[in-house]
């Protein structure tokens, strides 16, 4: 009789030691869904069962189809929208504890990556039967909620991670010491939400407890631009958006988001959109 033992190397036997499965969730769109940006401080996976539609992250859109899987980094806003021709039918994973690189990527068959200031996206049309399986066993051990099913899905998802990384050249990168990028995404966050403020470096230094020269390069490194060049980014998109939609005037528009006087607002206007806000207005707006 023979007999073959293959034994484990067993220092790779803790390779996803700090990621967690936060949740699992299967949506079906049926026309009533509001489609909302938004972010998350971890990743996502973002499973196209059926149906087609338009994935969204931050100021990019590309289709999604029946076996495209979209990797969310942490703090990326992002939404999808559906096709009401064919509803999109999805699985949702948030993961803990990791992110995802894509440096390996050189030709993915079908794959996009799309890099934003808050981090990167990935999609790719899954080729392996197994990812939908082991995320259907995932969706039946969390509705039963049998004994130690926390355990099950857990495991499921570390199996699900090495075939997609076996498979798809993708590497993790965990994150055990992500301090620094908490704090960042939390500047981050406060200038989305308070960009007609009056914000100096100061004010988020303040706000996060570091030296503001330090702070500046540490958000610059993790959004690609300072905070005061984010800050008017997020100025200019809101500004166009006003410019297009309202009956504001410049001057109104101008002091609703906080810029220091209508002329600078129109000199930093039209630095970023290649024409003034009157310019911008005429050829843009809705009617």
């Amino acid at each position: 009789m023979g007999n073959t033992r293959h034994r484990l190397e067993n220092d790779k036997l803790s390779f996803f030691d700090h990621s967690r499965l936060l949740y699992v969730t299967t949506s079906k769109y049926e026309g009533d869904w509001q489609s909302i940006l938004h972010a998350h401080p971890f990743s996502e996976l973002f499973y196209v069962v059926d149906g087609k539609g338009t994935f969204l992250a931050e100021g990019s859109e590309f289709p999604v189809g029946k076996n495209d899987m979209v990797i969310i980094n942490p703090h990326v806003q992002h939404t999808e929208k559906s096709l009401d021709t064919a509803p999109l039918d999805y699985i949702v994973l948030g993961i803990e504890g990791l992110s995802f690189s894509f440096e390996n990527i050189v030709s993915a068959q079908d794959g996009l990556c799309i890099q934003t200031a808050s981090g990167a996206v990935y999609k790719y049309n899954v080729q392996s039967a197994n990812v939908f399986a082991y995320l259907n066993i995932m969706l039946e051990e969390i509705s039963q909620k049998q004994d130690n099913y926390e355990t099950v899905c857990q495991n499921l998802l570390e199996i699900l991670l090495v075939c997609m990384l076996r498979n798809d050249h993708l590497s993790v990168v965990e994150e055990e010491n992500s301090l620094l990028n908490r704090e960042c995404a939390q500047i981050k966050n406060y200038l989305d939400a308070n960009y007609a403020e009056d914000i100096s470096l100061d004010t988020l230094a303040a706000l996060t407890h570091m030296n503001k020269y330090y702070m500046a390069h540490a958000f610059t490194k993790y959004a690609g631009c300072s905070p005061i060049s984010y800050l008017l980014e997020k100025r200019i998109q809101e500004a166009k958006s006003l410019l297009e939609s309202t009956n504001y005037s410049v001057a109104q528009i101008s002091n609703m988001l906080g810029f220091s006087s209508q002329s600078y607002f129109s000199q930093v206007f039209k630095k970023a959109a290649g024409r003034t806000p009157v310019q911008y207005r005429s050829e843009n707006k809705s009617r």
